[in-house]
């Protein structure tokens, strides 16, 4: 279990918020009057100076020697002590903070308050965030002014003291959005021995889990003594608090997901999807030289480049029209066509080569349905069939509206072992991760498509065989590998 601990330097500063035993004092801090033993101890400084070697300064000096995460740390401090030196992150906001200003009056400076990253002027949104990530500070004051451009002129950090009382209502909210866990403890009593973290994207169009999914992975982390608690990419820096991550939003290399899955290894958390997995699951460029390398079963496959058009010309030998031709980080069948002949597989390259340096030519296996078998820990866990849209020859059909064909969920042992065996063979090479592989089925063997990193999981659909015992697998496989960190 994680703890969070607000230092602040007088109980009187605390007086306008919520009370809660989580809140300390420095002196308290300092002499280690706090519940010791947790795992992992996050500390918010909310000191009234944070100058060199005010008690500020000492706080996240001893915090970071206890080994206990805090925001600010005594990088960012420094960094925020000088003006030379916060300017070498922020040279690249000025175009941020341009957007938001096209309409201000270049005479005056505009003074900013910015909590946990959040402003309560939205047009300062994403330039709060971004100063955010670059110094990971609970409050701070931002100054803007114009010189030949908008830019920002000054950074301090702030305490809550002499805050106005709508900048404490700012501010107090800012706090519970960002630490949750402080006023938790007030209403009930935990009993988890872990804490796991299920990142969501709630505004996603498609996303890898439903609400009722998403509840049920709920039910099976309390039932076997985790708490869960669903987070989005605002709580980048709370995943300290956490002993394991499970990503259900749609990965990819150059996302915020990435970014968590990176983050929260570097903490020490168990991540499922890993972040050797989304690199290797989400470019298919990968994946292609990596079942042919493994001699994984797949349909044949070419590689084409940009600055390469000869070699489309041999293609309808080599492969045979229809030829299907895909970006490497396409998802749900975006970024995947079909060439009809030569003609069509010129103008479909040269439009997707404006996406990418390279593409995948395939020759095209038609199916009534695809295979999608579930992988988890190396073993197989749920299979299902999706099936073609009708009149098209793809799961999904984009358009004004995204339609997408039925589904078959069936317990593994009625898969062919053809299509078990290749689905096994082609994430052997890539993990022990989560992953939901696609198959087709053809003349007795299966081919792989490709391994996907982040595969759905949806009430209705990839549970309906299993149901809740499929959350339990999954959660399951989290606990034991959280406790194999523990050691226990």
């Amino acid at each position: 279990m994680s703890q969070t601990l607000i230092v602040i330097d007088n109980h009187s500063d605390w007086a306008p918020y919520y009370p809660s035993d989580q809140v300390i004092s420095f002196a308290d801090y300092m002499n280690g009057q706090y519940p010791q033993g947790q795992t992992r101890t996050r500390v918010i400084n909310l000191s009234r100076s944070f100058g060199y070697l005010s008690a500020g300064y000492y706080c996240s000096l001893l915090a970071e020697a206890r080994g206990h995460k805090v925001i600010p740390s005594v990088r960012t401090l420094n960094d925020l002590s000088k003006r030379s030196l916060y300017r070498i992150h922020i040279d690249d906001f000025s175009q941020s903070v341009y957007k938001a200003l096209k309409s201000a009056d270049t005479s005056s400076e505009i003074p900013l308050m910015s909590y946990f990253g959040h402003t309560p002027d939205p047009r300062f949104h994403e330039l709060s965030q971004k100063l955010f990530e670059s110094f990971p500070c609970p409050i701070l004051e931002i100054t803007l002014r114009f010189r030949k451009q908008w830019e920002v002129s000054n950074l301090k950090p702030r305490s809550p003291k002499g805050l106005s009382e709508a900048e404490e209502n700012d501010f107090a909210t800012a706090l519970d959005e960002f630490s949750r866990k402080v006023w938790r403890k007030q209403r009930e009593q935990k009993t988890a021995r872990y804490d796991l973290a299920i990142l969501c994207d709630p505004d996603e169009a498609m996303p890898p889990s439903d609400k009722t999914a998403l509840k049920r992975f709920v039910k099976a982390g309390k039932d076997l003594g985790i708490d869960v608690e669903i987070i989005s990419q605002r709580d980048y820096l709370r995943l300290p608090e956490f002993d394991g991550l499970l990503i259900r939003t749609t990965t990819n290399i150059d996302h915020y997901t990435y970014r968590f899955a990176k983050k929260a290894e570097s903490e020490g958390l168990v991540v499922i999807d890993d972040s050797s997995s989304i690199l290797r699951c989400t470019n298919k460029i990968y994946l292609a030289d990596l079942f042919r390398t493994h001699k994984v079963p797949s349909p044949k496959t070419v590689v084409l480049y940009r600055d390469q058009p000869g070699q489309l010309e041999a293609l309808g030998e080599e492969l045979g029209f229809p030829i299907v031709v895909k970006i490497p980080d396409g998802a749900f069948s975006k970024g995947v066509e079909k060439a009809a002949n030569l003609s069509e597989l010129r103008s479909i390259s040269k439009r997707l080569f404006q996406r990418s340096t390279l593409l995948l030519a395939q020759e095209f296996l038609y199916t009534d349905f695809d295979w999608r078998i579930g992988i988890l820990d190396r073993k197989p866990l749920y299979a299902c069939r999706y099936y073609m849209v009708k009149d098209h020859w793809q799961i999904y059909r984009h358009g004004d509206k995204t339609d997408s064909g039925g589904f078959d969920t069936l317990p593994t042992f009625e898969v062919p072992p053809a299509v078990l065996d290749a689905a096994l063979r082609a994430t052997r090479p890539i993990g022990d991760g989560f992953y939901g592989v696609d198959i087709k089925e053809s003349q007795g063997k299966g081919y792989v498509i490709e391994v996907n990193d982040n595969p759905s999981i949806d009430s209705g659909v990839e549970d309906k065989y299993l149901g809740q015992e499929l959350y339990n697998i999954i959660m399951a496989t989290l606990l034991k590998r959280m406790e194999a960190k523990r050691g226990h």
